[in-house]
């Protein structure tokens, strides 16, 4: 854990729902519910390394068939996209 002067403050309003998870995430480490956030925001990934991730896993994908007729994949990329919602 890297130590950093916290110099900005910030100020966020949540509901009950996100507000009691996260209270409840810092009751069990036993830490802060700001350092709970400060973590969270820490392992989000910088937009370079996930445009990395993404062609990594792109080019490790194995490869399969197509459908032939565009508008069957757009039905298909559209199916397999509200499937990880």
């Amino acid at each position: 854990m890297h130590m950093h002067i916290l110099d900005r403050r910030v100020q966020i309003l949540l509901d009950e729902p996100r507000y009691s998870k996260v209270a409840r995430e810092a009751k069990r480490r036993r830490v802060s519910v700001a350092s709970v956030i400060r973590g969270a925001i820490d392992g989000m990934p910088a937009s370079d390394e996930r445009r990395r991730e993404a062609v990594a896993d792109i080019l490790a994908a194995e490869p399969m068939d197509l459908p032939s007729d565009p508008a069957d994949l757009r039905r298909e990329l559209a199916e397999a996209f509200e499937s990880t919602r």
